[in-house]
Parts: structure tokens; sequence; C-alpha cells
């Protein structure tokens, strides 16, 4: 057994028995809910990269023979199928899954870029000391707040409404590192209006997420590296039910949740998989997604 193999095995020997302490205190002292969030009951990974596609229900899109590379994601890793998004349209479910709330957006018009100063997923990591990018195709330039540009569109980029989150950490999808090694530990991916399936077909979503992070996928299954495939809402006919998977070497392979999570609970097991100590909005609140991580 290698080194590095060894340092593994201890360090999940190790979170396991920090999560039963914490349970343990919980019960102990009454603390109830918040306990159950223990960081150990998440993975490490070296990077996470989260791709957001847009407005497909998850019968759409998983079992669908339109989607064969999205479906072999999930067979090689994990489906949640109870997974929903928070709201209509598509603009507030994108603020909640970044910082734990819609921020009192509700349409899809153009808001003024940095309007809030709420802690979210980026202001924690950067706060942390650890590091944060967006890669979002069509972005007319890096940091760029244009509202809208051909396919591009910012209403599916949160991050340009807060003031906490540097504009350059903004990037254009065509600065997404072919040495995935080089990725920041948390970073979002935002396809543009067509490749996202918004504007296009399901299919052409699929076909450029393959070509655009099927490597990254491949690298993350022996590099400690996750990806998260989700959806911001559904089609509004299906009660907000959403495709996600998960998929890389720390989630275990075929396996499935039917708990019912939320962009919140996304939200909270991201920021547990980077250690941090804070939680943005809802998420405080929320619960990890458990029962898909590999021992």
């Amino acid at each position: 057994m290698s080194g590095s193999s060894v340092f593994r095995r201890a360090r999940t020997v190790v979170a396991s028995a920090a999560a039963f302490a914490a349970a343990a205190f919980g019960v102990w002292t009454g603390l109830g809910g918040e306990s159950a969030h223990a960081a150990g009951a998440v993975p490490s990974p070296d990077h996470v990269v989260v791709v957001v596609f847009e407005n497909h229900a998850y019968s759409q899109v998983i079992g669908s023979s339109s989607a064969p590379y999205i479906n072999s994601l999930k067979s090689g890793g994990a489906n949640l199928t109870q997974s929903y998004g928070i709201t209509h349209p598509s603009q507030p479910n994108y603020l909640a899954m970044f910082s734990g709330s819609t921020q009192g957006i509700t349409d899809d018009s153009c808001y003024t870029p940095g309007f809030s100063s709420a802690p979210n997923l980026a202001s924690e990591q950067l706060a942390a000391g650890r590091t944060w990018a967006s890669y979002n195709e069509s972005l007319p330039s890096q940091g760029s707040t244009t509202c809208s540009s051909g396919n591009y569109a910012r209403k599916h980029n949160p991050w340009f409404a807060f003031s906490n989150v540097p504009t350059s950490s903004a990037k254009t999808f065509a600065q997404f590192p072919t040495d995935y090694s080089t990725l920041p530990q948390m970073s979002f991916v935002v396809p543009n209006l067509c490749s996202d399936m918004h504007d296009c077909s399901v299919s052409t979503g699929d076909t450029w997420l393959q070509n655009n992070l099927g490597a990254y996928a491949t690298w993350a299954k022996t590099h400690n590296s996750l990806l998260v495939v989700t959806f911001d809402e559904d089609n509004r006919l299906s009660g907000n039910r959403i495709p996600t998977v998960l998929y890389g070497q720390p989630v275990t392979a075929g396996s499935s949740s039917s708990t019912t999570y939320n962009h919140y609970n996304l939200l909270r097991t991201l920021e547990d998989t980077q250690g941090l100590t804070t939680h943005a909005g809802n998420a405080a609140s929320a619960s990890d997604i458990s029962g898909i991580w590999a021992p």
C-alpha cells in the first residue's frame, strides 16, 4: 500500500471518529440537528467542478436516450433521485445554489452588479484562504458584467451579484485549464444558452458536457476530485424535480439516494467538502448529501 493510500485511510478513520464524537456530543447536549452536519460526513476532494444545466425535469434526462453521457456518469457515479430546485424562474435558483438565498430576486431581470454583500460559496472559500473561480461559456471577457451577449446570459452567473466576490474570478470557459491539477479547489462551469439545454436540445447539452468536461471526469476518477452535474430548475411540469449526478473518486460507483435534497443541501455539501466553518443562508440548516460517498 502506498503512503498516500495509508494517509487517506488514516484521514477517513479520523474523520469518522470525529463525526461520531460530534453526533454523540449533540445527543448529550441536546443540540440535535446541527451536529448531524459534521464535516466528516462528506469527503475532502482536491478539486470540485459543478456544472449547471437548464430547465429540464429528471425524467427528461435520466434514462433518456438523448443523454447517454450524463447517464454514463450516473452509472459510474451517484444519482440523486429526489433532487429539487427552489423556485422559478432561473435566476433566483442560481442565487440559492450559490448563496443559500434568492437574495430577494424573483425574476430574470438584470440587476446591478455587486448589489449584495451576503456570504456565499466563493466569499467563504476565499476568506478561508482557499481557491475559487467560475468558467462561463461565451462570457465576452474575464470579469465582464454585461447582462447578455450572443448566447451568454448573466442571469445564470450568480457571482456577479456579490460585492465580496472579485469579478476577475469570473473567467471565460476558454480559460478552463487543460492541466486539471491547476484547477481551483472549487469552481463552477456555466454553459451558454445553447449548450446548457435552455435554447437547444438535451442531446446538444449532453454532447457538450462529454466534449468539454469528459476528460476532467475521467481524471477526477483517479485524482480525488469531484464532478457535479445539476440543473437550475425543471420544465415547470414535474414539481421542480431535477437531475443531479455526482462523479469522481470520492463517489461510490452506481450509488443513488432517494432522500429529498435541494439547492441548499448541495450548497451545504460543497461547503463541507472544503472544510468551511461558515455556511451561507439556508445552507446553515440544511443537511449534507449522504449515502453516496466512497469509504
